[in-house]
This record gives C-alpha cells, sequence and structure tokens, in this order.
C-alpha cells in the first residue's frame, strides 16, 4: 500500500529504519553507506532509500522537522508498512555544561509540552520513553566501536531552542527530576508511537550547539561531523535485523 506521504510498497521499506531529520542527510548515508540502494519514496521530497549495509536491508528515510512531521513518518511506518524498529539520529543543543559540542547523546526519556498525544488519541502524556532493549543494543554496539555515548533526558522543544527568546525560562520548566541535558525536536513523537504500536524506538543525538556557543558549527561540519553516529546506528540497526 501507500499512503498520502509515502509512495514506497510495503516491500519497500525494511523491517529496521535509521530517520534522519533531513532529506538531504537520508541521502548522504544512501550514497556514502548503502550498497545497491535505490530510492523508493520522494514525496514532498521526503526522500527514503533502501539498501543494503555489509549485507543487512536497511531504510533510511528523512522525517522532516518538528514532532507534527516525525509524528505523521514514524505512525505510518509502524502502522502501515510493518517497520519494527527506528533510530533516529539528529542533532541538539546541549543545557548541560558538562556536555561539548560533538558529544553523543542516546535519549533516555524525553519531556515535552506538546499536545501530540492529546491531538491524536485524546490523552495527555508528557514524556516519552526510548525502547530499552533497542538503547541496550545501541550501548553495546558502541562500546564494541570504542565510542563514548552519554545515555541522557533531553526535551522535545517545538521551536528551534537558539531562537527561544529567553533561555532561562525555557530551562525554569523543565522537570528538575529528570536532569535534562538537552533539547531536540522529534524524540517525543516517535517514542510515543513506538508505544503506541508495540514497536521500538531510539534516538541518537550529536551535540551542535551549546549555552554557552549558540552558534555551534557550520552546516558543512554538522553534515560531516555526524558520521560517527550515522556509522554506530547502522551498526546497530544490523544486530536488531538479526534479532
Amino acid at each position: 500500500m501507500t499512503t498520502p506521504h509515502n509512495r514506497a510498497s510495503i516491500d519497500d521499506i525494511a523491517k529496521t529504519v535509521i530517520m534522519p531529520g533531513d532529506p538531504l542527510r537520508a541521502k548522504y548515508i544512501a550514497e556514502h553507506f548503502f550498497e545497491y540502494y535505490r530510492l523508493v519514496n520522494d514525496v514532498r521530497g521526503m526522500f527514503a532509500y533502501t539498501g543494503f549495509y555489509k549485507g543487512t536491508r536497511l531504510t533510511v528515510m528523512a522525517s522532516g522537522m518538528g514532532i507534527p512531521s516525525m509524528g505523521i513518518y514514524s505512525f505510518e511506518l509502524f502502522k502501515f508498512y510493518g517497520v519494527e524498529n527506528i533510530i533516529r539520529i539528529g542533532t541538539c543543543g546541549a543545557l548541560d555544561k558538562d556536555i561539548k559540542i560533538l558529544d553523543l547523546l542516546l535519549v533516555d526519556r524525553t519531556f515535552t509540552e506538546s499536545n501530540y498525544s492529546q491531538a491524536l488519541d485524546n490523552v495527555r502524556c508528557y514524556e516519552g520513553e526510548s525502547s530499552a532493549d533497542l538503547n541496550t543494543v545501541i550501548q553495546e554496539t558502541a562500546k564494541e566501536m570504542g565510542i563514548d555515548i552519554q545515555k541522557r533526558n533531553t526535551i522535545c522543544n517545538e521551536i528551534y531552542d537558539p531562537y527561544h527568546p529567553n533561555m532561562d525560562q525555557l530551562l525554569s520548566i523543565l522537570p528538575e527530576d529528570l536532569h535534562i541535558a538537552g533539547c531536540e525536536m522529534e524524540a517525543f513523537s516517535l517514542f510515543y508511537n513506538a508505544k503506541r504500536e508495540g514497536k521500538n524506538a531510539a534516538c541518537i543525538l550529536t551535540v551542535v550547539d551549546t549555552l554557552d556557543d549558540l552558534d555551534g558549527i557550520s552546516a558543512e561540519e554538522r553534515e560531516t561531523g555526524v558520521n560517527t553516529m550515522i556509522k554506530l546506528a547502522l551498526e546497530s540497526a544490523i544486530k536488531m535485523e538479526q534479532k
């Protein structure tokens, strides 16, 4: 079948999907890491490619920016395409001063002020949790690869945090018990949809700006500086496909 947002057939999509926000990052991953890949979706420019990484069939598909966009694409992949695992890879801002630019974070729980769950299910839910089994695979893979990754909690915000007019106000709304370390824009709807459909979801983030350096790194550095994150996601995806 197809959806209004995805022209791929069910057989075109692998059971494990790597999901960056940026369609060009999806294209970059396919071109630089996949073998025998093909474009399976380009509706609204939201590229999806299915190919082989080290002999394992995987899909990489963009989610777009923000909770609603991730909500649409992850919902359809879980609900209509039989996807079992989605690993979001993206960038974030650090809210903990001990975190540095280009550090890697593995999201455990995420807090949001979004009404996504209210709109979808008439349920008030403001915290989302990643899949423990998938996070364990990612952590074990990172250890094997010699990659330092921190499992931390985040806020899933509805605006790009450097544009926030009052960072102190943003920080003041964060639940103290979560010890929130970073800010991104998509994980909540991904985690919510995964739990709703009985699937697995994880989120790996590369830090690209901090409270002391809101300008962060350039677009070019973002594009090339995330290769460690991409390789970690791909190696973890192989293990999920072999389960």
